[in-house]
């Protein structure tokens, strides 16, 4: 080997960086007397993933870091997504001169197609330069790539640094176009491809995006066990093609069988890829619609029309629940898009306790952030998870729901025992009728039956409840029935068992207790009426119901029994002492206690400020002082010289809207901002119309999020338990948010599906 290299000297030995240096090194010798060492960077091999680059510019590594294998594919993917614009970011200001500047959000459409804004550095960059300028000049490694342009007042550096067509912006630019030309590729031109032979290749590709779109819009799968030719179990994806190219003969001629063996379209990858550009046109419509306007972080937005809207934005792999690792999922969720937190104006969560804690949740963090992103309790949850799982922390009702379940699961068992129930409660209302105790009209007497409560379903835990009274001497019937003649003893048993705990007095205080606290869920103003005034007509309402189902009513003057070894109790109590306050006063304080903790003060006060909006009769709630105290409460959109105008608006406002007789018939404050926009209202009172953007977005819900998961259940079924994060969030983004993407053209979803990556066929 020394014959043809020779030995380098200690002197000349490349110096080894440590092992943890952000870059390695390459060394060069130049022969000379004393040897000079030229030291320049290697790309790392990094460990890429595609979808989730660094949308931030200035936390994105040197573009020369990434191996040269994957380089084109990660300047692919930002050319797709497109520079990073985050238009609802609040940019901050700082001293710039002899006055505080800062960013101003008009630059983005000046400077639209390679204009950056980095949050991270407060600072700009150029996307065309960050991506070609390695190598290419001194004037590549200017401020808009490096650490980021801040010299607010200094805006002609924007267009100095475009420059004339030959600048090495330019230069970036053309670059950039030419990687996503694909016609300009090499391996095009090794590859040349007839007329005939595109059109076949677009004609294939589009069949592909039908069946697909099909089945992403019915949540059906996609892959078969096994897709080969011969197959009898190919999945739903290669029948549907067959099928489609039976009726159509000029698809037939160009796709399975008769499409080239390596460009069918059909391929795994292929699949993933048409989905995804699929949920990312679906994606950038909703990016597009919510524009300037406030919303909450469940992307519950105002749009052009009025109408409030909630989007499904998409999923977020988290490595834990944690309140931190959330919160950076939100902020990447949020970068991605040009989102940002700044920009929200209200926030909910499902009541968990990583989501609402007062120092550590989440709510709390993004509160720090940005005070005015006001938290209220989820609508949706506040049922399910304060009157039922609260009230269930007692003993006594939480053996009660148990007991209900039981009685779901006995009675409910079977459809003869359910038609047993039908046929007994028929009986009864027929007995009822002809004795005159039971009026018939319309609507009355509907068939009824024992449905199961649900901690998901709005106001299910109440419908059982007021089902299992109105059914409870026909339940008692069919106890009775399977206790003597079920058809084996434990059913027997469990029938008689259930039979015995239904019918006693304790039971029917707690169902009605419950029945009462659940039927005022939406009126939570009356729980406090009912702990002072509701004891006497409680006692009331259960003493005749025990006369009329025959179940012994006890005195409340009475030694209370207690269940169990009786020993363990110090003292003994009486009857009107367990069941008034160790049951009535001990469940409603309870209820009382969480609810003032998830509807605090404030939350409270935004809550009666926005009712002053509502257009019900004749705006009969308006309050002026009330809606001032909500404005004061966003001091970024309401400055002090706004407020005074504001307060001249609502008083022109109130006077409008109640001469005016288009407004008479306005249902609610959603109703009244789509009528403002329809009469262009809107441009009148710009800082009322405001007001009602910032309440409609403020009451979040969860909806749409409780939606996905159940569509979760859909797309990722037990057969397709593997299904990977990506392909599962852009499966949720087709099937959830059906309308966008039936406005969504083969054509647009061919165009980004090409852009992707480069394809053996071309458009």
């Amino acid at each position: 080997m020394e014959r043809y290299f020779k030995k380098i000297s200690d002197v000349t030995k490349p110096i080894i960086p440590p092992r943890n240096q952000a870059e390695k090194l390459n060394v060069e010798v130049e022969s000379s007397d004393q040897p000079t060492i030229h030291v320049s960077p290697i790309p790392i091999e990094m460990e890429i993933d595609l979808d989730n680059l660094p949308s931030d510019p200035g936390l994105r590594p040197n573009i020369m870091s990434y191996s040269s294998d994957v380089r084109d594919q990660v300047r692919r993917e930002y050319l797709l997504k497109g520079p990073c614009q985050p238009r609802q970011y609040i940019f901050p200001q700082r001293m710039d001169g002899n006055r505080k500047r800062k960013f101003i959000v008009t630059w983005f459409d000046e400077f639209k197609p390679w204009l950056e804004y980095s949050i991270a550095k407060d600072a700009a960059f150029c996307l065309y330069c960050y991506l070609f300028s390695a190598g290419r000049s001194e004037r590549g490694h200017d401020a808009f790539v490096t650490e980021g342009f801040s010299a607010w007042r200094k805006k002609e550096r924007l267009r100095d640094h475009v420059g004339d067509h030959d600048s090495d912006h330019n230069k970036c630019r053309l670059t950039c176009q030419n990687l996503m030309n694909q016609a300009q590729h090499i391996e095009v031109c090794f590859s040349k491809q007839s007329e005939q032979a595109k059109l076949d290749y677009r004609c294939r590709l589009n069949a592909s995006i039908i069946c697909l779109r099909y089945l992403m819009m019915q949540g059906l799968a996609f892959r078969g066990n096994d897709e080969t030719e011969n197959s009898l179990n190919q999945g739903n994806f290669i029948e549907l093609l067959k099928v489609i190219a039976s009726c159509n003969e000029d698809i037939n001629k160009v796709v399975l069988s008769n499409a080239p063996d390596n460009l069918k379209l059909t391929a795994p990858h292929i699949q993933k890829d048409v989905i995804n550009a699929a949920a990312i046109e679906i994606t950038n419509v909703i990016i597009e619609d919510i524009g300037n306007k406030q919303m909450g972080i469940v992307i519950r937005y105002v749009n052009k029309s009025g109408c409030i809207i909630e989007r499904f934005l998409g999923l977020v792999h988290v490595n834990d629940t944690s309140a931190a690792s959330l919160k950076k999922g939100i902020d990447s969720l949020f970068s991605t898009y040009g989102l940002s937190i700044s920009s929200l104006r209200g926030q909910g969560y499902d009541g968990a306790s990583n989501m609402r804690g007062e120092f550590n949740g989440l709510k709390s963090l993004i509160l720090k952030e940005n005070s005015q992103a006001y938290y209220i309790h989820c609508f949706a949850h506040q049922l399910q998870l304060t009157l039922v799982a609260v009230a269930k922390n007692h003993v006594s009702v939480s053996s009660f729901f148990n007991t209900v379940a039981r009685l779901c699961n006995v009675v409910g068992g079977s459809c003869k025992r359910m038609d047993m129930l039908r046929e007994k409660q028929l009986e009864k209302i027929l007995q009822g009728i002809e004795n005159d105790e039971i009026m018939t009209g319309r609507g009355l007497n509907q068939q009824r039956s024992l449905k199961r409560p649900s901690d998901t379903r709005w106001s299910s835990h109440y419908g059982t409840l007021m089902n299992l009274i109105h059914l409870f001497s026909s339940i008692t019937d069919v106890l009775e029935y399977i206790g003597e003649n079920g058809k084996d003893d434990p059913q027997k048993a469990e029938a008689v068992d259930l039979l015995d705990i239904i019918t006693r007095f304790e039971f029917v205080f707690v169902l009605h207790l419950m029945r009462k606290i659940l039927g005022v869920t939406h009126e939570l103003s009356q729980l406090q009426e009912m702990r002072d005034n509701g004891w006497e007509t409680l006692l009331s309402t259960v003493s005749t119901f025990c006369s009329m189902e025959e179940i012994n009513i006890l005195s409340m003057q009475d030694v209370y029994a207690t269940r169990g070894r009786s020993r363990r109790r110090i003292a003994t109590i009486t009857n009107l002492h367990y069941y008034q306050a160790d049951l009535f006063y001990s469940v409603i304080d309870t209820q009382l206690c969480e609810l003032n903790n998830r509807f605090n003060e404030v939350n409270t006060d935004l809550l009666l400020s926005m009712a002053c909006l509502d257009p019900k009769e004749s705006f009969s709630a308006f309050d002026k002082i009330k809606l001032i105290r909500l404005a004061k409460s966003y001091p970024r959109d309401f400055s002090p010289i706004s407020l005074i105008e504001l307060e001249c608006q609502l008083d022109n406002f109130i006077i409008d809207m109640r001469l005016d007789e288009k407004f008479c018939e306005v249902v609610g404050v959603a109703g009244l901002a789509q009528k403002m926009v329809a009469t262009r209202k809107d441009d009148v009172f710009p800082l009322v119309y405001l007001l009602i953007k910032l309440s409609l977005t403020l009451p979040v819900a969860t909806a749409t999020v409780e939606r996905a998961f159940s569509a979760m259940n859909i797309i990722k079924s037990p057969l397709r338990n593997r299904m990977g994060d990506k392909l599962l969030n852009d499966c949720l983004v087709t099937y959830i948010e059906k309308a966008i993407f039936a406005g969504i053209t083969n054509e647009t979803i061919m165009q980004r599906f090409q852009n992707m990556k480069n394809r053996r066929g071309m458009l």
